[in-house]
């Protein structure tokens, strides 16, 4: 059976604050199964959908611009 953590302790293990961990659950940006008033989460699941999402959060790479020489005629 996976490892499931409380939100404390899955907070604690990431380093992060348990409101911000409990509002990327609320907004289904991480994966989190409901136990009456409790969040769980499954540790190996929650990394993967933090990997994906800071994947999707990196800001687009911006191009180089070519300079073109122009001789004078």
């Amino acid at each position: 059976m996976p490892e499931v953590l409380n939100l404390f302790d899955q907070a604690e293990r990431l380093g992060v604050n348990p409101d911000w961990l409990r509002q990327l659950a609320r907004d289904g940006r991480v994966p989190y199964l409901p136990a009456g008033s409790r969040l769980l989460f499954n540790p190996a699941a929650v990394t993967a959908a933090l990997a994906q999402l800071a994947t999707e959060l990196q800001p687009p790479k911006p191009k180089r611009s070519r300079r073109v020489a122009h001789v004078g005629a």
